[in-house]
């Protein structure tokens, strides 16, 4: 690329927001030229933004955001969406993005960590080097809704790690069915003023509201065709458990074709990312096995591929459904937030989905 594409994000301030601007800190593509935020943080710079009444930081992110980035005035709505803009991140509430997505994409693509649009019929869930042929899709959506750019989102973030692992089963093997328990990491939750980590301590929380639906139907399509979703079901229990980063899933899969421990393993090994290959934010690979018996861990592997790998282990053969069951870990704020967006951005940028000024 030879100049940097003019980025705004959309939700600047929240948890969402700080983890795309930690994936694009000093970013070769992107520069950030604009920040929006609610109107209790509108006209104020992002350092007093994510200043707490008792002077502390609220910027929860990993690392510590740029000086430049922190001096650039926190934009409402309706300014952010008068910047002369190439791309917009949105890392917004699903009600407030339900109202607000629309109105940047008739402008400008806009990436999404949101579910407000997922189900749409000609929304396509992206995770590159997964489902690249869906990104046709947007062509359709721009053309049909009159838009000059479109809205694309990135899944939910325990959908992430569980249609990694199961692309190279069904490439190899076909599935008739999945089944899966979550463990889900309390940095998923965003923050709730303590109360959350009072709730979890000495604790496993057995219920996510809206996580399982989301799940089963963000699967299905992600790993089905475009305009028709797999046709195999998916069952999901998801839970929160006492961990910071990483959300670990316990996977049962039934295949339509013999599949044992061995077959799958390799299966998995052999799954490659070479449509990823110079992208800035993407890992050497996008799904490893691990063949320690202990493994994975989300404290010992959550940052395989600085976040972005998921790892699968444990597997083994699974004689009640006939198929395969493993363990598998992904980063919930990285690959399944911030820098999953950022990567995805990377990739419609290079496909020529996303152009920079003329």
């Amino acid at each position: 690329m030879t100049e940097a594409l003019r980025v705004g994000v959309f939700g600047a301030t929240g948890i969402a927001g700080q983890q795309v601007l930690a994936a694009l800190e000093r970013h070769p593509w992107f520069t950030v030229a604009a920040v929006g935020a609610s109107q209790h943080s509108a006209g104020k710079s992002l350092r007093d933004a994510l200043r707490d009444p008792s002077g502390g930081s609220r910027w929860f992110a990993d690392g510590r955001p740029d000086p430049s980035l922190l001096s650039l005035t926190c934009l409402s709505d309706e300014q952010l969406l008068a910047q002369p803009l190439d791309l917009v991140f949105s890392a917004v509430s699903k009600e407030v993005a339900q109202v607000w997505e629309p109105r940047f994409a008739e402008r400008v693509p806009v990436v999404s960590t949101a579910s407000a649009f997922r189900y749409e019929p000609d929304v396509p869930i992206l995770i590159p080097g997964i489902n690249d042929a869906h990104a046709e899709a947007l062509h359709d959506q721009r053309r049909q809704r009159g838009w000059r750019g479109f809205i694309a989102p990135i899944p939910n973030c325990t959908t992430t790690g569980l249609a990694v692992s199961l692309k190279p089963l069904q490439d190899s093997f076909g599935i008739r069915t999945v089944m899966m328990t979550s463990l889900q990491a309390v940095s998923g939750a965003g923050r709730q003023g303590g109360v959350l980590a009072l709730d979890v301590i000495d604790n496993v929380i057995p219920f996510i509201p809206g996580e399982e639906e989301k799940v089963e139907k963000e699967t299905k399509k992600i790993l089905g065709q475009w305009d028709e979703p797999a046709p195999f079901s998916v069952s999901c229990t998801c839970t929160r458990v006492n961990v910071k980063d990483g959300h670990l899933e316990a996977v049962f899969v039934g295949t339509e074709r013999p599949a044992d421990a061995a077959s799958a393993t390799a299966a998995m090994e052999a799954f490659g990312i070479d449509g990823l290959k110079g992208l800035p934010s993407a890992p050497d690979r996008l799904l490893r096995v691990d063949h320690d018996p202990f493994r994975p861990q989300p404290r010992r592997d959550r940052d395989a591929g600085d976040g972005m790998t998921v790892t699968a282990g444990r597997i083994r053969d699974e004689p009640a459904l006939k198929g395969v069951k493993y363990v598998v870990l992904s980063h919930n704020t990285k690959l399944g937030a911030g820098k999953g967006a950022v990567l995805l951005a990377e990739w419609l940028t290079r496909e020529g989905y996303i152009v920079g000024p003329s």
